[in-house]
């Protein structure tokens, strides 16, 4: 039981997300409206997949100092999971900027940045299907990760706070924690965002323990 705490606690943070998400009480703000209560489930699928991409990257330096296969394993199916909880993201912004901004994808450098970026780890998962050889297929791997960490987040982040932005908190424009003035939204935001990383562990850590199995069943049948 007491290897299944963090299991059940996100779960548990979930549920209380989803519940106060479509419940509670929000702001009365102009535009968004109702909508503001997408923050709940927009913003805790980014939060997912930076930790399982900063998760990929640090397995991916492990891998190159260690030549740990399984290093490689965490590294990958962190960006796998990640990939996911990315599209989530992108689905629930969508349908958020058509309410708000009149289109699913107006020409917004936020939005522009996090296709790319999305592009970009895709293109990672088909560089590894590409090469058959599995050391340098994971050494390869690898180092691409390395670099596509700080590149992803100079293109979600860095760069729309450069250039004029319809998203919250970027290009000038303020972030809705300041809005928020009574900290309602934020008692929700905050443990359902843990909860939601939780989870996002907890689906990598089983498909790690599945690749691991078919590993060491490929490499006893060699």
């Amino acid at each position: 039981m007491k290897h299944y705490w963090w299991k059940i606690l996100a779960i548990l943070l979930i549920l209380y997300g989803i519940i106060a998400g479509l419940l509670g009480p929000v702001p009365a703000l102009p535009i968004v409206h109702e909508t503001i209560r997408n923050v709940y489930f927009h913003v805790p699928m980014w939060f997912t997949m930076f930790t399982l991409y900063l998760v990929s990257v640090i397995y991916s330096i492990k891998y190159l100092s260690s030549n740990n296969p399984h290093h490689d394993l965490v590294a990958v199916e962190s960006v796998n999971v990640g990939v996911v909880f990315c599209t989530f993201g992108l689905l629930t912004g969508m349908a958020w900027a058509n309410f708000t901004w009149g289109a699913p994808w107006p020409n917004d450098p936020k939005l522009n940045g996090s296709a790319i970026a999305t592009l970009m780890y895709l293109a990672y998962l088909v560089l590894r299907n590409a090469l058959e050889e599995e050391q340098k297929r994971a050494k390869i791997s690898a180092i691409y990760n390395v670099f596509a960490f700080p590149i992803m987040i100079v293109l979600m982040y860095i760069l729309p706070k450069t250039t004029d932005s319809l998203h919250p908190g970027a290009g000038g424009n303020s972030g809705f924690s300041q809005f928020d003035l009574d900290g309602a939204m934020k008692i929700v935001l905050r443990p359902t965002s843990v909860g939601w990383i939780l989870l996002g562990i907890w689906i990598m850590t089983l498909r790690f323990r599945i690749r691991k199995l078919e590993y060491q069943n490929h490499t006893v049948s060699e």
